[in-house]
């Protein structure tokens, strides 16, 4: 992806973001653009109108950490924003390209044994292993269960992005379904903060964006966010709603994968309905082929 577009293009959505009363800065004189003018922001920053237009206009090689943070608090960022523009300034620069994980063929990657067995040993809860692009690389067997539709297509990678936006049964799975796909984008726009250079993923955005009007304008708002824990729901439909707990963690001798854990408060529907998808997934992998 081109370096200098994205940095002009997150940096002036977030200028666009940040209201004159929020900034504290007088709001006289007509105003053409949402936002702050770029002055503005060169002034609550503490850096020339000249420098931050340079800057805006994608030029972040070489700008110091300071001036960096000095932008990050003049634009408001939340943590994950703030990181995002480290990353692309990185980017910017070269320095990243040491920092990235090495690219695997994710045609040829398989779990380890290891990994496996260390997924089926979660037995009471969805556990799956994807990557930044949301491919959907391994699972435990109620993880499958919980994402069987993804797993629809056996001809390609299961893929959580392209699931949410071209597969109307995202809609089904997904309650709120909005919401899932704000996420969605942010992961994906985050992981291109990471790795500007991954064909891969800018292939993955350019099939989206060509198919899909719901991730071209999502994907033009230029949010991110720091994928680590929360909760979300799904109506299976088997087993109905589920209301889950989930942690997601690196995977260190991976680079570049994650784990996530699914879990139910004890006693709860959810949990109960667990219970049911475990048993439903163990007949379902027991039938005989072509029998689902």
């Amino acid at each position: 992806m081109d370096n200098r577009a994205e940095v002009r293009e997150f940096l002036t959505s977030r200028r666009a973001k940040i209201a004159p009363e929020q900034a504290r800065v007088p709001q006289g004189g007509q105003r053409r653009v949402p936002g702050l003018r770029r002055s503005e922001v060169a002034a609550l920053a503490g850096v020339s109108v000249e420098y931050y237009a340079k800057l805006e206009r994608g030029a972040l090689g070489g700008v110091s950490a300071s001036v960096l943070d000095a932008i990050a608090r003049a634009l408001q960022l939340d943590d994950a924003e703030r990181r995002h523009l480290f990353l692309l300034a990185q980017a910017a620069d070269g320095t990243a390209a040491a920092m990235r994980p090495r690219r695997r063929s994710q045609a040829q990657w398989a779990a380890r044994p290891s990994l496996q067995w260390a997924l089926d040993c979660i037995t009471t809860g969805p556990a799956i292993v994807g990557n930044n692009r949301s491919d959907l690389l391994a699972a435990n067997h109620l993880g499958r269960a919980l994402y069987a539709d993804v797993y629809a297509d056996p001809t390609r990678v299961p893929n959580l992005a392209r699931f949410a936006f071209l597969d109307a049964a995202a809609h089904r799975l997904y309650p709120d379904w909005e919401h899932t796909a704000d996420v969605t984008v942010a992961n994906l726009r985050t992981a291109a903060g990471q790795d500007p250079h991954d064909r891969a993923l800018q292939d993955l955005v350019g099939e989206l964006s060509t198919r899909s009007d719901d991730f071209r304008r999502r994907w033009g708002s230029h949010n991110v966010r720091i994928h680590a824990g929360g909760t979300k729901q799904y109506r299976h439909h088997i087993v109905g709603h589920l209301d889950l707990a989930y942690e997601t963690m690196d995977l260190r001798s991976e680079p570049g994968l994650s784990m996530t854990i699914f879990t139910a408060e004890p006693g709860s529907p959810t949990a109960q309905a667990l219970a049911l998808l475990a048993s439903w997934a163990a007949t379902r992998e027991n039938a005989p082929a072509g029998v689902t």
